[in-house]
């Protein structure tokens, strides 16, 4: 099955914007769906955006629509997350993951966004 790897976290100022990867091994196509989750400290974590793979419809969380934008590029194998006008309450790592992963609760590093007031 394919891995997902994330990447692209770091330390940005309240306004600022990052844009978060997510590399998977092989195709992921074979995927249907993936999803952007976050955990902060002390919260449970909670799915963000999600993208269906083929169809390219997206869903978002009502606490970043507007502000986040989730895409896949299948020549890359990538599906990524854009995130503008980044707040101190995003704060958390971020993970993607697949259904199927999530539900037998695997999930990767995943990586670290700290938004500076």
């Amino acid at each position: 099955q394919v891995q997902l790897v994330e990447s692209g976290g770091g330390l940005v100022q309240t306004g600022g914007s990052l844009r978060l990867s997510c590399v998977g091994s092989g195709s992921i196509h074979s995927i249907n769906q993936v999803g952007w989750y976050r955990q902060a400290p002390g919260k449970q974590r909670e799915l963000v955006a999600a993208i269906d793979i083929t169809a390219e419809t997206t869903a978002y969380a009502d606490s970043v629509k507007g502000r986040f934008t989730i895409s896949r590029d299948l020549a890359e194998n990538a599906v990524y997350l854009k995130m503008d006008s980044l707040e101190p309450g995003d704060t958390a790592v971020y993970y993607c993951n697949s259904p199927l992963q999530v539900a037998l609760d695997q999930w990767g590093q995943g990586t670290l966004v700290t938004v500076s007031s």
